[in-house]
């Protein structure tokens, strides 16, 4: 009997260390649990079809009709040093703090003439001693300025450049509260955005009626 016992202990030891190896040396054979590999199903939507109609309440045709005529404008001018510190006893003292450099401005506008009349912010152009207008097309131009109306934050600009795209001009009477709009500008020189909106007001005393009366007498 105590021999049977013996050999049973060294058989258990045996089959103990031999598992101990197995699970050091090659775990994956002791691995019986099933594959967690699964093929997942996705739905994707088919290729669009040549001539396929724009989805329903899409804004990809105003945007695309709109965007040529939407323009970068590229502003500098020179800022002039304060009075001490061209006095030659202040640069004796403190040093050459340095000379005027030129402050570089960013804004947007939309062409609305063939003959190159941009319509822009006041606040884009003002006091601005250089500007560059950028088309949507890579072309750029010297603008020069042509009528500013500070009340409206409004200014029109002109470029000579052909082939301009132009945009087409609604009717701002048949304009309702609630009406989506489009917004399209490259304010930062880093490519155009678009983004949608709707009327929020009508009817801001008269704004912007001044300036093109004036760029009309023109």
């Amino acid at each position: 009997m105590k021999r049977l016992w013996l050999l049973f202990a060294q058989t258990v030891t045996v089959l103990v260390a031999a598992y101990f190896v197995v699970a050091t040396l090659k775990p994956s054979w002791l691995d019986h649990r099933p594959s967690t590999s699964y093929v997942v199903p996705v739905f994707e939507a088919a290729p669009p079809a040549t001539g396929t109609e724009v989805a329903p309440g899409s804004l990809r045709a105003a945007a695309q009709a709109a965007s040529p005529a939407v323009v970068s404008i590229n502003t500098s001018k020179v800022t002039e040093l304060p009075q001490e510190l061209a006095d030659p006893w202040f640069r004796f003292f403190f040093g050459d703090q340095g000379s005027a450099q030129p402050q570089t401005g960013l804004g947007s506008g939309v062409i609305v003439s063939p003959a190159g009349y941009i319509l822009t912010n006041n606040h884009v152009i003002e006091e601005a001693d250089e500007i560059e207008v950028v088309l949507n097309d890579g072309r750029t131009s010297v603008a020069q300025v042509i009528g500013t109306d500070p009340e409206t934050d409004l200014a029109i600009l002109k470029i000579d450049l052909d082939k301009l795209p132009v945009i087409t001009l609604g009717n701002s009477d048949a304009l309702a509260i609630g009406d989506q709009v489009l917004a399209i500008g490259n304010p930062f020189g880093v490519g155009q955005t678009v983004t949608s909106g709707i009327v929020s007001a009508l009817g801001r005393t008269q704004l912007g009626i001044n300036i093109f009366e004036n760029f009309i007498q023109t």
